[in-house]
């Protein structure tokens, strides 16, 4: 090699790494920056905005919303960030067609409908999380809330018709973080929430995270109030490059006072003032203590193929006691009421293993999952009336009175439910335009139910088979067109007056739909009609412990969801349901033709938020939350009816800096007077007069 061409090669290797005595001679090549980017958003991880693209509810698989041909309403933790709320059943204003049912005096997330029917099953992360009475699930550790429409039972096995509830926790984050929130609000509401993100390792492969939250909160209810202690640690192991474990966990310990409501006088107001308590302020609050530990370790196989075992724990117990009201008097302004103690235990396991794969079979491709599932369910649960009498004036109440000292009666059972399940899911690309569903799901199910009072047992079995099936056809690249069609089966818990079990509530649904992507995929919209059909359905008999069967019932309509990011500045979120429920074949109890209980035919939320993008208010926004709730049956199989109401709430939020923001929501600001649930009309639940909340989120 010659001098000439040594000095040449030397001259650009150096050139290429920029030393100046060759600057002159060979002049560097600059490369245009590559920024790598991607749309993915994680099925299970934080929503910008308030616009999902990806769910795993839906089919238990990182999955399009958009390519699921059911509809599938996605609520984010920014929503409740937002409204400045910690209620899960706020987030659930905004799924569509979600009405408030039972709250069990307060005490939980006890019952709610989806499309017309009511239900008290919910789930955490795919794992059932209703057993027993378990305390309302805590915001803090909450990423979003997913709520599927209509029956799901071929994928989570015994449930309702109407729809699931899936929420998902926070997991751990690669990044470190750690934000603190703590807030205040009319009538001493305090809340302080810390959320730590640490990575325990330099390689991201141990990552831990923990949400803590305290609350001291007294209401607008006279006597009313509610503490609570929430602790959710988590921990997140890349054991391999093809093995993950996690683990999680949540301890919460929560009381507060148990609350029925107020009186609506032959169904009517009459003047009763929606602050008053009709308990006993002595009574004390009712203890609610709850233990969950569950891990799930998935392997990757290969490139296609994926398994997961995973196995859920709870534990809880609630304890206390309550004056309840009973109907109201002869004499039109006292009530007698009941004195209660509660006594209650529950222990909960659940194993799940699953494996997930893709394979191609002819010009098909396939996602396949097949899952079982084994749970052993135990409850003790006792109740205690002292008879007596215990009158109080629902317009002046006197408190204070000696407690009864009569008869002692009431329930005292032990429930044991085994259940065995294999279900089977098929997601099929048949082209590029048509995209199908299959799904079914076998489960046996055994229930002894020991009733210590009688000394009686009762036992049944059960083997179901649920299906499940949709077609998705993307008539544009913007617009699908969906149809479904699936079952369900719930076993009916407890016993009948003669101690007898009930036969397990079946139901079929229907539904059509079209989902749209506008705006260069900023705003996401999904309209569907529905019907639905269910039988064996249970309610409880007015004035006593005991439910029945009712025999069908049907719910049909229309429901909108709307989510999306509408320019950089503006996001949005609302839903519109119209739902026709009504008993088909009732009795002379709850006649047919009966509305089913808080049911409204029309409803509808829509929340907007704008952010400010330069200046000093960047960051900072401005936003407003409408609602609408429709007439509502107040009692199953009377005349009694909630009526419609509206409320508006304002949200502020000023970013003082990057780390620092102060929040101000003001809620229900025309203080609307109007009633949230009932179960009869000596139980009804009164809303937030007009209230505030104040807030401040630390980014340390």
């Amino acid at each position: 090699m010659s001098s000439l061409k040594r000095i040449s090669l030397a001259s650009l290797a150096l050139g290429l790494l920029g030393d100046p005595v060759f600057a002159e001679e060979t002049q560097p090549l600059e490369l245009d920056a590559i920024n790598v980017t991607s749309n993915y958003q994680s099925p299970t991880g934080p929503v910008s905005g308030y616009r999902a693209t990806r769910s795993a509810s839906a089919t238990k698989t990182d999955t399009a919303l958009r390519d699921v041909p059911q509809s599938i309403s996605v609520i984010p933790a920014s929503v409740l960030k937002d409204l400045g709320s910690t209620s899960v059943e706020r987030a659930l204003e905004y799924a569509g067609g979600v009405s408030k049912q039972n709250s069990f005096g307060g005490l939980t997330l006890y019952e709610y409908s989806v499309r017309g029917f009511t239900t008290s099953e919910f789930y955490k992360d795919g794992f059932s999380a209703n057993r027993g009475f378990p305390s309302t699930p805590d915001a803090a550790n909450i990423e979003r809330i997913e709520v599927l429409k209509g029956p799901a039972a071929s994928l989570y096995g015994r449930g309702d018709p109407g729809g699931t509830v899936n929420i998902v926790t926070k997991k751990p984050q690669p990044e470190a973080f750690t934000t603190l929130q703590t807030s205040a609000g009319s009538w001493d509401r305090y809340r302080t929430a810390l959320d730590v993100n640490t990575p325990l390792d330099a390689e991201g492969n141990l990552l831990s995270r923990v949400n803590l939250a305290v609350e001291d909160n007294h209401s607008f209810r006279d006597h009313v109030d509610s503490k609570r202690v929430f602790v959710a640690p988590s921990i997140s192991w890349q054991l391999s490059p093809d093995t993950r474990l996690l683990v999680e966990s949540e301890i919460v310990r929560h009381s507060s006072t148990f609350d029925r409501g107020i009186v609506a006088p032959n169904n009517r107001w009459s003047g009763v003032s929606r602050s008053t308590f009709l308990g006993e302020p002595n009574d004390g609050d009712i203890d609610n203590h709850n233990n969950m530990l569950q891990a799930a370790l998935e392997h990757q196989l290969n490139d296609d193929w994926q398994l997961r075992l995973a196995s859920h724990y709870k534990q809880g117990e609630l304890w206390g006691f309550a004056s309840e009201a009973r109907p109201l008097n002869a004499d039109g302004h006292t009530v007698n009421r009941r004195y209660r103690e509660r006594d209650n235990n529950w222990h909960d396991s659940i194993t799940q293993l699953e494996l997930r794969g893709r394979f191609d079979l002819g010009p098909w491709q396939h996602e396949l999952l097949i899952g079982t599932e084994y749970e052993d369910y135990r409850k003790n649960e006792r109740v205690t009336t002292v008879a007596g009498a215990y009158p109080i004036d629902i317009y002046n109440p006197i408190y204070g009175q000696p407690k009864p000292n009569g008869v002692r009666s009431g329930t005292d059972f032990f429930e044991h439910v085994k259940s065995r399940a294999l279900n089977l899911q098929d997601q099929i690309i048949f082209t590029d335009k048509l995209r199908g569903l299959l799904g079914v799901r076998y489960e046996h199910f055994e229930q002894s139910v020991d009733n210590h009072v009688n000394d009686v047992t009762s036992r049944q079995r059960h083997d179901a088979l649920t299906q499940r099936a949709g077609l998705l056809y993307q008539l544009t690249p913007e617009v699908g067109l969906f149809a479904n069609a699936s079952t369900s089966f719930k076993p009916n818990n407890g016993l009948d007056a003669n101690d007898k079990t009930f036969d397990p509530e079946e139901g079929v649904g229907y539904e059509i739909g079209v989902k749209s992507e506008l705006f260069d995929d900023r705003l996401s919209t999904t309209l569907a009609a529905f019907h639905i059909e269910k039988e064996n359905v249970l309610t409880q008999v007015a004035g006593t412990d005991f439910s029945r069967a009712v025999g069908e019932a049907r719910s049909q309509g229309i429901d909108l969801q709307i989510t999306g990011q509408v320019t950089d500045a503006v996001r949005i979120i609302g839903a519109f349901a119209y739902i026709d429920a009504e008993v088909t074949q009732g009795d002379e109890e709850i006649p047919t033709g009966s509305r089913i209980l808080g049911v409204a035919k029309r409803s509808g939320s829509l929340l907007g938020v704008y952010e400010f993008q330069d200046g000093h208010l960047r960051g900072s926004d401005l936003g407003a939350a409408f609602t609408y709730v429709g007439d509502r049956s107040g009692e199953a199989g009377k005349d009694f009816e909630l009526p419609a109401y509206h409320t508006v709430d304002l949200l502020a939020h000023y970013k003082a800096s990057d780390n620092v923001t102060v929040g101000l929501n003001l809620n229900n600001v025309f203080d609307e007077k109007y009633y949230e649930r009932s179960y009869s009309n000596y139980w009804v639940t009164p809303g937030d007069p007009r209230n505030f909340t104040v807030s401040l989120t630390l980014d340390l």
